[in-house]
């Protein structure tokens, strides 16, 4: 598969909901091409993933 596959899939992944595969198809993307348009999609999923605000869950 190409870097812009694994890129597809993993937008189609994130779509879903599946952000684990999202990632790793992210990260075959980068793998294969370190300037696709994975490397951004990759840094703000792991920016969703990483946000948590404990007030936002428990007013």
């Amino acid at each position: 598969m190409t870097a812009e596959e694994f890129y597809n899939l993993g937008n189609e992944y994130r779509r879903k909901g599946d952000w684990q595969q999202a990632l790793n198809n992210y990260m075959e993307a980068i793998a294969l091409d370190a300037e696709s348009p994975a490397v951004e999609a990759k840094k703000m999923l792991e920016d969703i993933l990483d946000f948590y605000h404990k007030d936002a869950y428990n007013p």
